[in-house]
């Protein structure tokens, strides 16, 4: 039991960190049907940001952040109003012009981080980097409680604002029906850019707290992307909620894989593959849906 109870706390633990990168992409993606290939990009690029603040000013990562996540919502904001807007607006899928954009300005950030850094593998010290704490009896590092924590307090973050506010409102009412938002009085343009801001900026932060945990070079993002795809597939592509529960499954899965078998954990993106495949194949629009299914099914018998 106390293994099981190991694991459980672990898939917790990381569930918090995959959630907060796969909101950015849900966010878009659900406003303005865009899947953002650029993703891994920002996370590496906030990984560097990170790495700069830190060497040169001696900000701790973790309150990089205060400066990190507004400086990419920023960035994103521009990002839509330079290149994102000028894509063919309208449908319900993602368009071969935004697909070739985005994956060109992937390239675009993973070449300007090679001029910037070079192509040497960096790292964030700290002094807690090495501390660990114990938990049910197995120690787990400092900085992954504290990735947990800031990712919890993100995404109740960006749930507050979802269902307080009237941005939130705004953003809501373009994800569930783009055309009653705009008969509404919605400026959905507006709301766009906000997005794209807050996409951008949860990547950032993800970024940001990937550095803490993990080396890192202008390669770095790719893995992680998948995961993303993996868990918005899992979850819905439209669903916040169950983009949060795509996480902890594919969390859940990840540590019992390592626990109770003996395949090595350099195959955790091939699990992840497999799991987005599957999960294509048998419920294209996501567990939540498919659950929905049984339900119906369930009360009509």
């Amino acid at each position: 039991m106390e293994r099981l109870a190991s694991v459980l706390l672990s898939s917790v633990l990381s569930a918090g960190l995959y959630a907060t990168m796969a909101y950015g992409l849900a966010v878009i993606y659900g406003v303005m049907r865009i899947i953002n290939l650029a993703h891994a990009g920002l996370m590496m690029l906030a990984a560097y940001v990170t790495l700069a603040l830190n060497t040169r000013f001696g900000l701790d990562p973790f309150l990089s952040l205060l400066v990190v996540a507004p400086l990419f919502f920023c960035f994103g904001v521009l990002l839509d109003l330079t290149l994102i807007r000028r894509l063919p607006q309208g449908g319900n899928a993602p368009s071969m012009q935004s697909l070739l954009l985005l994956f060109g300005l992937w390239l675009v950030l993973q070449n300007l981080a090679y001029v910037v850094w070079g192509g040497d593998t960096q790292a964030i010290l700290t002094p807690y980097t090495m501390s660990s704490v114990p938990l049910l009896g197995e120690r787990y590092g400092v900085p992954l409680l504290l990735v947990f924590g800031v990712s919890v307090l993100s995404l109740l973050g960006l749930n507050f604002m979802l269902r307080r506010s009237f941005l939130g409102r705004a953003i809501r009412a373009v994800t569930q029906n783009r055309d009653a938002a705009l008969l509404s009085g919605v400026n959905a343009a507006r709301i766009s850019a906000v997005a794209f801001g807050l996409g951008t900026a949860f990547a950032a932060i993800a970024g940001t707290m990937l550095s803490t945990l993990y080396a890192f070079t202008p390669d770095f993002g790719r893995s992680f992307l998948l995961k993303a795809f993996c868990i918005i597939v899992l979850g819905g592509l439209e669903s916040f909620t169950g983009v949060a529960i795509g996480a902890l499954v594919l969390a859940l899965i990840e540590n019992l894989m390592a626990a109770y078998t003996s395949i090595p954990t350099s195959f955790q993106d091939a699990i992840s593959f497999s799991l987005l495949v599957l999960v294509l194949v048998v419920a294209p629009t996501g567990l939540p849906a498919l659950f929905r299914s049984f339900s119906r099914r369930a009360v009509a018998r």
